[in-house]
């Protein structure tokens, strides 16, 4: 008797937050917040945002709109679960109407898990992908959640994903569910010019890479379709609109990095950047990442040594690090899957013609000369790893079911080594 066979996937979702974005959108929080109806709001931010003085820029112009507000700044550069632990008990000392996160994806992931933490009972794991955690979706409703991005890079102002370091793991692992998406996303470019040079480089390889990862992803029609239609995964594959904000991404990185890296000052590249972070996090946050991500996440969360310049004193691999690292070599692994798409990436990226006699080398070519041209970390070796690490991160990688579920080609661990391995 022939097993039956479950029938491929038909349907794909796609959702982003409103957006207000331009230089000048910042000065409109206060209206945006009071509209809501809320009448008291938190802020949460970390101290090198804090620095700038562009929280208490908003914190001044919600007290102006008749709101109550406060700033909660110990937010943590990369959360963690025990600096979300400190953020949660703070916000449960009040209850907050609404929410508002300043900084790159760390204050804004952590002011998800505020949220969620606040309005539901329970612990952090209880809502992480499994295995690591027990998946379990929410319930019940929760605040209003502003989103004010000071980084071309996460993309986390429009997507329904929250990332976490769990210390006791030595791992990083997510929570993802559509209800955790900031209610508006608020994109003003000023706030980016004062980012450090290498922080600025490390955002916007992740920029690059959600948009390379969400557009090489397997397509969504060639999943199989989900026992529940109503419990559809966050990440839904490739798919005809995530593919054209993909595109765009892909193309404006090429053209601005480079110059947002050379010269924080100018406007048009931020603004460009801006734009490229907000496209690439309207694609990957529905189709979503893949291969990069979740090699990064066991890279970021076993690090020991390493400290990267411009961010804090600490042993940390930026995300935007983690990424990049083994992209030339998972890129080249994925080719197969789709040479006709990696070609046309290299070709946006670039803006050079490649044909498939460039083969797999096109696309980890391009990648490598962007990595090279704006100063990032050169393989896994920058960060203290070696041959012995590689079981570990290996494990780590394939524990990130999320991610792993839109690969384009079957992984196994004999592949993940590989990888890890050309990426030394």
């Amino acid at each position: 008797m022939v097993p039956e066979i479950q029938p491929n996937e038909s349907v794909f979702t796609w959702a982003a937050p409103p957006l207000k974005f331009g230089a000048g959108a910042l000065d409109e929080i206060g209206g945006e917040v009071a509209a809501t109806g809320a009448g008291s709001v938190l802020i949460l931010t970390d101290r090198g945002v804090r620095e700038t003085g562009i929280p208490d820029q908003v914190l001044a112009n919600l007290l102006a709109a008749g709101l109550k507000a406060e700033i909660f700044d110990d937010v943590a550069v990369e959360p963690t679960d025990e600096s979300i632990a400190t953020a949660v008990a703070f916000a449960r000392e009040r209850d907050w109407d609404c929410f508002v996160a300043i900084g790159g994806g760390s204050a804004m992931d952590t002011a998800k898990a505020v949220n969620l933490l606040t309005t539901h009972p329970g612990e952090l794991l209880d809502f992480v992908t499994p295995p690591i955690g027990g998946g379990k979706a929410p319930w019940l409703p929760v605040k209003p959640l502003i989103a004010v991005p000071t980084t071309a890079g996460t993309g986390s102002e429009s997507t329904t994903i929250c990332v976490i370091d769990f210390l006791g793991l030595h791992l990083k692992a997510g929570v993802s569910h559509p209800r955790l998406r900031p209610s508006l996303a608020v994109v003003d470019p000023r706030t980016m010019l004062s980012l450090p040079t290498q922080v600025t480089a490390a955002s916007g390889m992740d920029v690059l890479s959600h948009a390379l990862e969400s557009y090489t992803a397997i397509r969504y029609d060639a999943k199989a379709a989900p026992e529940d239609p109503m419990r559809r995964p966050a990440f839904c594959g490739s798919n005809p609109i995530s593919d054209v904000w993909c595109e765009m991404a892909l193309k404006l990185v090429g053209e601005n990095l480079r110059a947002a890296v050379c010269n924080g000052r100018d406007l048009r590249a931020r603004t460009q950047m801006a734009l490229a972070s907000t496209y690439a996090g309207s694609g990957f946050g529905n189709a979503g990442t893949h291969l990069p991500h979740a090699n990064a996440y066991p890279v970021a969360g076993a690090v020991k040594h390493y400290e990267a310049e411009g961010y804090p004193p600490m042993p940390m691999v930026p995300h935007g690090q983690a990424v990049s690292a083994t992209a030339a070599a998972v890129f080249r692994w994925t080719y197969p899957a789709d040479p006709q798409r990696h070609l046309r990436a290299a070709e946006l990226l670039s803006g050079r013609t490649f044909t498939k006699t460039d083969g797999a080398d096109a696309l980890a070519g391009v990648l490598t000369e962007l990595m090279a041209d704006i100063g990032m970390p050169s393989g896994l070796r920058s960060f203290g790893y070696g041959e012995d690490d590689i079981p570990t991160l290996v494990d780590g990688t394939l524990k990130q079911t999320r991610q792993l579920a839109v690969v384009p080609r079957p992984l196994d661990r004999d592949a993940a080594e590989r990888i890890f391995r050309q990426s030394l």
